[in-house]
């Protein structure tokens, strides 16, 4: 048995004892300069810091219209240190008409730090949001009798009409991820949710400001800390100016009623949204105040989905109107010439494939060709440019080729709008048909998208751009909804021009051939307005009833307006398409609509589409 002797029994004591002098320095060191939670506690014992929060910018139409502004609101503050045990709650509930339940609901929120994170019990935390005047005014009477509750002016957005809910967007209390995404947010603070709301929230927002207040010992405030010395005045948000025409966004929303589809209007000559609807829709007032959550959950579980922006995520065939660019790349490529005829007995017929067509003149070159819709002659074309192996080598070199001239028009990817959750849409390329077929594919096995159907899907903004680009004679400008944001330059993305691949004679005889169609073609009901119209059909196939499509623009030169719309089961393009279209493009030209039109526009207005009960 081993004999521990006085000496070693002297270590083992020192080595207690220094470890003790040891934990107790590395704590005091903790408590003294690590930790802040005493520092939190004496300061929060002689000042409340009380933040200032900034007017959010208020966003007005192209014409100056106030679409959205503010409006005062009060949140109820609570500091836990002083709160806790100190109040009689049910008078406390009463005072602001919850229930005991809900109190308690509330406070253990705040104390959780899974759901807030930023939990201090020294500081001040959100309880109750968005108190109306009258709320406040009948709580402010009993405050005294609630220590540790604060109340805390700020402002809530209300949306002035019931129109471009998906464009402007709304703003809700900032979610977890926020916070851990910005430091600016605070729980209990509001963010941009959707919309320019969203995308432009940094500049809507503003700055904070904040106001030290000064405590006697039992916690009264004194007033301003060095007389307001070390306060920061909160800076407003900036306003944000849209290129949206209010009164144009009116039209083409009760023109939409009781359809789903979509609207979308650019001005070429900027590239500035004039209108863009998303059919269904909801009315942004909805969206506002503690009502928003319940509010939001409806809309979500709307089997419509009115949440649902179609102009940049809705993904769709289209169409004819997809004609246009396949005429640019044939010409520009020296597939055709403007003369080349193609002959189409009812569509386009060869080797035992069939691509049906209505009755028209046989055979034709571009011009009527685009004039009258004739499947046959785009069939032709494209079957021959895929099967130019002396031009290009090989099927997937040509169909590549085809592919960088469909991405230079701006399909294929995503625009880059200012709104959130666009789409990019589908252009395939050789590899993916490659994939699909194993390597053994020729022009006829994807004859389907040189009319826009098959594997081609856009958003109806690139069926609006690709309007805008050939008002343009082949260049745009990237959509954007923003026309000035107040003290800053527009983004250098929107103000440069994007040149496709199509050479400027090409457009010449495209825009030739939307004017003929306006004149006489499948776009004739075009023909008696004042102004040079061009226009293209779309007849978009589907497993129901065909797509309604149009894209057109107006007028012929000096264009000012573009114009897709796209309406889900709304059979020829000249049904739905070509009437929307012209009334759109009538009311921005003019700044109204005549007599007979606002009688056309009435009874588009009342006329709805059956679509049963299918989830869409």
């Amino acid at each position: 048995m081993r004999d521990y002797g006085p000496e070693y029994r002297r270590f083992v004591i020192g080595g207690v004892a220094t470890l003790i002098v040891v934990t107790y320095i590395i704590r005091l060191f903790v408590l003294q300069i690590s930790s802040d939670d005493y520092k939190k506690s004496a300061d929060s014992n002689a000042f409340l810091k009380k933040i200032d929060f900034p007017s959010r910018g208020v966003i007005t139409d192209r014409n100056g219209k106030l679409l959205v502004f503010n409006q005062p609101a009060y949140d109820i503050m609570v500091v836990m240190n002083e709160a806790r045990g100190r109040i009689d709650t049910t008078e406390f509930c009463n005072a602001l008409n919850i229930t005991r339940d809900e109190f308690n609901r509330r406070m253990n929120t705040i104390t959780d730090r899974n759901l807030n994170p930023g939990y201090s019990r020294f500081t001040e935390q959100l309880f109750m949001s968005q108190l109306s005047d009258k709320e406040f005014s009948v709580f402010q009477e009993k405050m005294y009798r609630f220590p540790g509750f604060y109340v805390q002016r700020r402002s809530i957005r209300q949306y002035k009409y019931p129109y471009a809910a998906h464009v402007l967007g709304d703003v809700a209390e900032v979610s977890p991820a926020d916070i851990e995404n910005d430091d600016y947010y605070q729980p209990g603070d509001y963010i941009g949710k959707n919309g320019v709301e969203r995308s432009y929230e940094k500049q809507l927002r503003g700055e904070k400001g904040v106001k030290i207040l000064l405590r006697d010992a039992h916690g009264r405030i004194q007033g301003s800390y060095q007389n307001g010395a070390l306060d920061r005045r909160p800076k407003p948000g900036k306003n944000l100016t849209l290129s949206i025409d209010f009164d144009l966004q009116a039209l083409g929303e009760r023109l939409m009623q009781g359809k789903i589809g979509s609207i979308v209007a650019i001005e070429p000559s900027t590239g500035e949204v004039l209108c863009m609807v998303s059919s269904p829709t909801y009315d942004p007032r909805l969206m506002v105040g503690r009502q928003r959550a319940k509010k939001h959950i409806e809309l979500s579980r709307n089997v419509w989905k009115p949440l649902y922006n179609r102009s940049i995520m809705g993904l769709y065939p289209p169409g004819s109107t997809f004609k246009t660019s396949q005429g640019l790349t044939f010409l520009s490529e020296g597939i055709i010439t403007p003369q080349t005829a193609y002959g189409c007995a009812h569509g386009f017929n060869f080797k035992g494939l069939h691509v049906g067509c209505h009755g028209h003149s046989s055979p034709l070159p571009l011009v009527p060709a685009l004039s009258t819709s004739c499947n046959g002659f785009f069939c032709w074309g494209l079957y021959h440019m895929i099967g130019a192996k002396s031009k290009y080598g090989s099927v997937q070199n040509a169909m590549n080729k085809w592919r960088d001239y469909m991405v230079s028009m701006g399909f294929g990817y995503k625009l880059g709008i200012d709104l959130p959750s666009e789409k990019r849409g589908l252009i395939p390329n050789a590899q993916f048909y490659d994939k699909a077929y194993k390597g053994s594919w020729n022009g006829l096995t994807i004859i389907s998208i040189s009319i826009g159907q098959g594997e081609v899907l856009l958003t109806p903004l690139q069926i609006a751009n690709l309007g805008a680009t050939i008002a343009n004679r082949g260049y745009y400008y990237v959509p954007h909804v923003v026309r000035k944001v107040q003290g800053e330059p527009l983004d250098t993305l929107f103000t440069r021009r994007h040149r496709t691949k199509a050479t400027l004679s090409s457009y010449e005889y495209v825009v030739k051939g939307m004017r003929s169609s306006a004149l006489g073609g499948t776009c004739h009901a075009l023909a008696h307005y004042d102004f040079d119209a061009c226009g293209k059909t779309g007849t978009a196939q589907n497993k129901g009833h065909d797509h309604s499509v149009f894209m057109g623009f107006a007028p012929m030169d000096n264009p000012k307006i573009a114009v897709a719309v796209y309406v889900e089961n709304g059979g020829w393009g000249a049904t739905y398409g070509v009437p929307i279209g012209g009334l759109i493009m009538e009311q921005f030209i003019h700044g109204k609509l005549s007599a007979a039109s606002v009688k056309r526009a009435s009874d588009i207005q009342h006329k709805s589409i059956s679509y049963g009960t299918t989830e869409r």
